[in-house]
């Protein structure tokens, strides 16, 4: 077995300094978007005990009027991506465009999707136990065109 030289000590050394610097200054400063260098939010963080719990969806219309899950089986589109990206489809609502096409591409067949919505159902909390009601709220609505 060799021995490691001073210059391949002070390398890994370096690299080790390196990569803590920068995992504490993404713990300090990042956001979700540099993991694994910055903090992970996602699970690190609850709600309060009596808050109510969101639960995201996408849903369309067709041009019966049937209300059709737009989740990933329909359109190839994970839910995360669609939260993630949240707020872009609130800032410009003919984005969900994306997703009727997307759902068309996958059901040739089906009926055109005259209008997606994001809708966050928020199911009622209380004392950290869910009451079995809930709300449902409409956060972001495109209506095509065609």
């Amino acid at each position: 077995m060799e021995t490691l030289t001073t210059r391949g000590r002070a390398a890994r050394l370096a690299a080790t300094v390196l990569g803590l610097a920068v995992l504490l200054a993404g713990t300090a400063w990042g956001t979700d978007d540099h993991f694994p260098f910055g903090p992970f939010r996602m699970y690190s963080t609850s709600n309060p005990p009596n808050s109510p719990a969101p639960d995201t969806r996408v849903e369309g219309v067709d041009s019966s009027g049937a209300v059709v899950d737009l989740g990933e089986r329909a359109t190839g589109i994970r839910r995360a991506e669609i939260e993630g990206q949240q707020s872009r489809y609130a800032a410009d609502p003919a984005l969900l465009a994306e997703v009727a096409d997307a759902y068309a591409e996958r059901h040739p067949g089906a009926a055109e999707l005259v209008e997606v919505r994001i809708v966050v159902r928020w199911h009622g909390i209380r004392q950290g136990r869910p009451t079995g009601r809930w709300t449902d709220e409409t956060v972001v609505a495109w209506r095509a065109d065609r």
